[in-house]
């Protein structure tokens, strides 16, 4: 009688039906990954169309300025 099992081919029951399906859904989180990361690069994300008042206003309600410093830069930008 012939062997026709060379070992050239996975066998079923080797644990390979588990890692293909991880496999798959790795690949697939990456090609989903990578196209919203370049949507965002190309839409510029969220900062686009902020003045130098916008920004003023979320450093002092931050706290990376006090209301004083806040003024000034409000004073200079009028």
């Amino acid at each position: 009688m012939l062997d026709t099992d060379d070992g050239d081919h996975w066998d079923m029951g080797s644990g390979w039906w588990i890692v293909m399906p991880i496999m798959m859904v790795l690949f697939w989180g990456g090609v989903i990954a990578v196209a919203v990361w370049g949507i965002r690069q190309f839409t510029g994300g969220r900062d686009r169309g902020q003045g130098p008042l916008d920004i003023a206003k979320e450093r002092l309600a931050g706290g990376e300025i006090t209301k004083e410093e806040f003024d000034l830069i409000r004073g200079d930008l009028a």
